[in-house]
């Protein structure tokens, strides 16, 4: 005699379907993100915080000093000063998207490790991306136009940072040249 045997009742089935979550939509270090939360809430925060990058630094509650900076659709940009709102559609470079693909240094992080242009290490980052914002502007920056980043570093790692920011201008007029 041959049994009859009912499918069973698939797990959840009777749970109905809840329509996405409205969200401000971004790209960060080319992933797609969508924010949910407070949409008043700094993108240093949610960098931070949400996402666990914490290579953008907290500089004080107006950016100053350049230790919050990221890049906005490839301009520099104040973390702290940047509300989630503000942010939808745009695409978000952080110092931990400077890095290729392939997981190589971009030129201008070589060229601060070899210029040792890193004192305590907290300023780094906001350099590195000013520093990218001015080398998308600027492919042979001069001392003047470096003398206008607004980044302050205690340590005393000016000169050493001007020198690495002439050291990736060169390696990447090279590398664009190959």
């Amino acid at each position: 005699m041959a049994q009859n045997h009912a499918a069973p009742a698939t797990k959840g089935a009777d749970i109905p379907p809840v329509a996405v979550r409205a969200g401000i939509e971004l790209q960060i270090n080319g992933e797609n993100y969508r924010h949910t939360g407070d949409p008043q809430m700094p993108l240093l925060w949610y960098l931070r915080d949400v996402l666990r990058l914490d290579g953008t630094k907290y500089g004080g509650e107006h950016g100053e000093g350049g230790a919050d900076l990221v890049l906005v659709d490839g301009k520099a940009t104040s973390a702290i000063g940047v509300t989630m709102d503000k942010l939808s559609g745009k695409q978000v470079t952080t110092v931990e998207g400077l890095v290729t693909v392939k997981g190589e240094l971009h030129p201008l992080q070589q060229a601060f490790i070899d210029e040792d242009a890193i004192g305590c290490g907290y300023c780094t980052p906001g350099w590195l991306i000013a520093s990218m914002d001015l080398l998308n502007r600027r492919k042979d920056p001069s001392d003047s136009d470096i003398d206008t980043l607004p980044n302050l570093c205690r340590c005393g790692c000016q000169t050493r940072v001007r020198s690495a920011i002439k050291r990736a201008a060169a390696s990447m007029k090279q590398g664009a040249k190959a």
